[in-house]
């Protein structure tokens, strides 16, 4: 995707250097091949000029749904039959979720796909600019919980950054901000795209949480709710974008462009 040089120049020089590292982002996630069948899906990491300064988009799962009830995420779901994957998915995702006009986002950039082997997804983020901000609203209340403008500012503060350890044995950046526990895929990515863009900052990756996970859903019938997950989130018990549990290690740098 090809973002005419004058335009990107308008932009805040942390977006112009995540699109121009774009196509090498530090991500780490599971090895193995999509099929046919996998599921195609896409998120928008949606920046954009708020009252507190830059942020970016999140959402919050509700806590009634049978799959990652509670969970923040960006924006996003699977493909329609038909439709402009990948973009033209995430646009209409996070206009159904969070009420994003699509005529207001410019998008700049779609980030490698990955896959997801647990809920064999294949998801690939799609990077916009909020031209036309206005006062976020929650979709189907069954589906999201709310909506927030997290300044990015909080998401780069080393106190609100730390690891979370998954009761099966994950470990994962996480970032604590807008009253919420960011991780798995969602903090994966979002830590990635904060290093491609320049903006991270030194912080304690040896400070590690234990994650408070509410025990999955039961379907009718006794058997654990296997239906197809509905956003960009890996599968509960184990998330595929993260550290190796074993690590100590911070998180890999992109060099600046």
């Amino acid at each position: 995707m090809n973002v005419p040089a004058a335009e990107l120049a308008a932009l805040p020089e942390h977006v112009q250097r995540l699109v121009a590292n774009a196509g090498r982002l530090p991500l780490r996630h599971r090895h193995g091949e999509p099929s046919e069948t996998s599921r195609r899906s896409a998120v928008l990491i949606l920046f954009g000029e708020g009252p507190a300064g830059p942020d970016v988009l999140l959402i919050e799962k509700s806590a009634h749904l049978r799959s990652h009830a509670g969970q923040p995420a960006f924006p996003g779901g699977g493909a329609d039959p038909g439709e402009d994957y990948p973009v033209g998915t995430a646009l209409r995702e996070a206009q159904e979720e969070a009420g994003v006009d699509p005529a207001g986002v410019r998008v700049l950039a779609t980030l490698p796909e990955l896959f997801l082997g647990p809920s064999d997804n294949i998801v690939v983020p799609v990077v916009g600019w909020w031209d036309d901000p206005r006062e976020v609203t929650t979709g189907d209340p069954r589906e999201v919980a709310r909506v927030a403008r997290v300044p990015l500012a909080e998401l780069v503060d080393p106190a609100n950054r730390f690891r979370v350890r998954h009761p099966a044995g994950y470990v994962g950046p996480a970032f604590g901000v807008a009253g919420m526990v960011v991780w798995g895929f969602t903090a994966g990515v979002l830590d990635a795209v904060l290093e491609a863009a320049g903006l991270n900052r030194p912080w304690d990756p040896t400070d590690v949480r234990p994650l408070d996970v509410p025990p999955a859903p039961v379907a009718p019938g006794g058997r654990p709710d296997a239906d197809p997950v509905d956003d960009d989130v890996a599968d509960r018990a184990a998330p595929t974008v993260a550290d190796d549990a074993a690590s100590t290690a911070p998180p890999r740098t992109v060099p600046r462009s």
